[in-house]
């Protein structure tokens, strides 16, 4: 209902004149503030539009309460007029509902429209705030002490449950471990329970889903705790260069989606779950698990913070490269063998120099925040251009480690599969090469090299499999070589593809401006 004198429509017509709007989100107990394009329709809905992943994106999946202020300034002062809409974000889903929103979008943002006409609209998610008070403000009549015009709509008030709310901080926790990343744990106790199955020709599946367990909870620990000791430090604040979901941690408490303790407590919770596991497999399959447990636990807890820091004392390459590659391969093998072998070291060598390379390649964007609060990374020690000499020799030795174990006999022939990864390899030392300085360039080198991991350790797994069945594995090992290469060659060309846009992108806004 219309409080005061002014129209529905005189009220719509401002909206619709303005091409942004100061949208304001919650981030836990704050707020925060961004101008963005926006349209809206004649029901007052109003729409936008965002690079998926945005942090608005996430803080409006978590809490939908919203606001938009859009001002019009005149020439006489008492005429100028502001807008103020309090409401709720919800994702746009129906296929039609969403075209026609971008399509309206895409008049006023460069974005938008460049993203909509090349046909890459996927990468955009597209929100609709539900206004449930719009207040109409002219100067000239808020000096008077006259009252804003309000209107209500009481139909899209919506109560959150404490349950729902439950949920989305489950969420958050979820999300605080990056999920995504946890293959680097996973990998490497897939791979040397099947060497051990390959040489023993038993599997232990308990065994080798509670390390499993174990290893990953630690991992997740370790990337948990790593988020809390960059806040303290003032590193992940500090960190404008980020490039999401590579570098710069979960940024869950910058958000305001999750608070310090909150994110300590849930570190310490992982990393005593990880422990109590560790324990009982040292207790029922050898005491050799202890050592390996302990240096996981020193070098996951204290990669980023005191009084070690390995990170800082550039120790945290190697830490990374000798947990989730050789030791965690050899512990896995342990487990199911009680015996030590150079085997699965040497079988893990080219997975631990390539976690080795994700670490480093993500040290780039965060060279500036790193270097403020002396957090002395190789990245940090080296300079960004340098350092890519550095990432290049990491990423030649994943190669030649498994070429000379093969020469030497320790590896079988068949590891030579891994080759189907060589143009990822190739690729993403040509981007880190040209694009070392600039962050967002840099992403599809991020991207290639956690793409390339995945794979190495996929593709060593099938290897042992193979020698483990011989010739009635044959065919197996053919589709599964087949599904690599076609996975291999679709990454590599989406990456390209991905920085295709985001160079059309920066193209079409720098047209506009100049």
């Amino acid at each position: 209902m219309v409080a005061q004198q002014h129209s529905q429509q005189e009220v719509l017509s401002v909206l619709q004149g303005a091409e942004v709007g100061a949208v304001a989100t919650a981030s836990g107990e704050s707020l925060r503030n961004r101008m963005m394009h926006f349209t809206v329709d004649e029901s007052f809905s109003i729409y936008l539009a965002t690079m998926k992943g945005d942090p608005k994106t996430i803080q409006m999946t978590r809490q939908p309460a919203i606001s938009i202020l859009v001002h019009r300034s005149e020439t006489d002062i008492n005429n100028s007029r502001e807008v103020e809409v309090t409401g709720r974000a919800v994702f746009v889903t129906d296929s039609q509902e969403r075209e026609r929103a971008l399509e309206i979008t895409a008049q006023k943002s460069p974005v938008v429209k460049y993203l909509t006409g090349s046909g890459n609209a996927h990468v955009l998610d597209c929100i609709k705030v539900l206004p449930e008070v719009i207040k109409y403000r002219i100067f000239g009549e808020i000096v008077q002490g006259m009252p804003p015009t309000v209107i209500d709509f009481p139909q899209n008030r919506v109560v959150i449950s404490d349950w729902s709310r439950l949920k989305s901080k489950a969420k958050h926790w979820y999300t605080e471990v990056r999920p995504a990343f946890l293959t680097a744990a996973a990998l490497p106790v897939l791979l040397g329970t099947v060497i051990a199955w390959t040489v023993t020709g038993t599997l232990g599946w308990v065994s080798f889903l509670l390390a499993l367990l174990a290893g990953v909870l630690l991992q997740a620990g370790t990337n948990v705790m790593n988020d809390y000791f960059d806040h303290r430090s003032g590193n992940d604040e500090a960190n404008q260069e980020f490039i999401r979901p590579f570098s710069g941690g979960s940024r869950l408490i910058q958000l305001g989606l999750l608070s310090p303790v909150e994110v300590l407590t849930e570190g310490l919770f992982l990393f005593a779950a990880g422990t109590l596991l560790g324990i009982y497999l040292a207790l029922t399959r050898g005491p050799f698990i202890f050592a390996l447990g302990a240096i996981a636990i020193l070098s996951g807890f204290f990669y980023t913070g005191r009084p070690f820091n390995w990170a800082s004392r550039g120790l945290g390459e190697l830490m990374v490269g000798l947990n989730f590659g050789p030791l965690m391969v050899l512990g896995a093998y342990y487990i199911q063998t009680q015996q030590l072998s150079w085997l699965p070291v040497l079988a893990g060598l080219p997975l631990g120099l390539l976690i080795a390379a994700v670490l480093y390649i993500n040290e780039f964007p965060d060279y500036n925040a790193d270097k403020k609060v002396g957090k002395k990374t190789w990245v940090v020690r080296l300079g960004r251009q340098r350092a890519v000499w550095g990432y290049a020799i990491i990423m030649a030795a994943v190669y030649i480690s498994l070429l000379i174990g093969v020469l030497v006999g320790k590896l079988p022939t068949v590891t030579l599969i891994i080759a189907l990864t060589l143009p990822l390899a190739v690729r993403a030392i040509q981007l880190a090469r040209k694009f070392y300085a600039n962050s967002s360039d840099l992403a599809p080198a991020n991207a290639l090299t956690i793409t390339g991991h995945l794979l190495v350790g996929l593709l060593l797994t099938l290897a042992y499999i193979w020698e483990g069945l011989g010739r009635d594995g044959l065919g197996f090992i053919v589709v599964f070589g087949l599904i690599a290469a076609a996975f291999t060659a679709y990454m590599y060309w989406h990456i390209e593809r991905q920085m295709r846009i985001f160079h059309g992108l920066k193209e079409s806004i720098k047209g506009k401006q100049s």
